[in-house]
């Protein structure tokens, strides 16, 4: 399966969902999109397709979004796009695109809503220990 994750490996989000997509037996595609962002044309598809707004899709913690302003509602989506591609960190993440959807994994576990539910085999639990699938690699939550 072609998978692929905007990836920021030092998020824990991030990280819980590659281990998860990767416990899939499924080696995807890593985007570390701090350093390599999509271009304008894909950003919007990533939103469009993930069924968000673009200001649904900008990440606010941990990053310059109330200094830069961007909590003004008068501010375009083109203007806001502009922003998340001229500074990456405001793309919220991850997001994982697969044959069967994409969807921002936030949390990690609304990627086994694109992934094939029989791939798993075995128990998945995230990096705090949160069981996320159980022995027989069945969704828990």
């Amino acid at each position: 399966m072609d998978v692929t994750i905007y990836h920021n490996p030092d998020c824990g989000t991030s990280r819980n969902t590659l281990a998860l997509i990767r416990h899939a037996d499924i080696e995807p595609t890593v985007i570390e999109y701090l350093k390599t962002p999509p271009s304008r044309e894909q950003l919007i598809k990533m939103i469009a397709d993930a069924g968000l707004t673009v200001r649904q899709a900008i990440r606010e913690k941990g990053t310059p979004y109330k200094e830069l302003g961007l909590d003004n509602p008068s501010l375009t989506d083109d203007q806001l796009l502009d922003a998340m591609l001229k500074d990456p960190i405001l793309i919220n993440r991850p997001f994982v695109i697969t044959p069967m959807g994409t969807r921002l994994s936030r949390p990690s576990e609304v990627a086994l809503d694109i992934l094939p539910a029989d791939a798993f085999k075995g128990p998945f639990a995230k990096e705090d220990g949160e069981p996320l699938l159980d022995a027989e690699g069945r969704r828990i939550v």
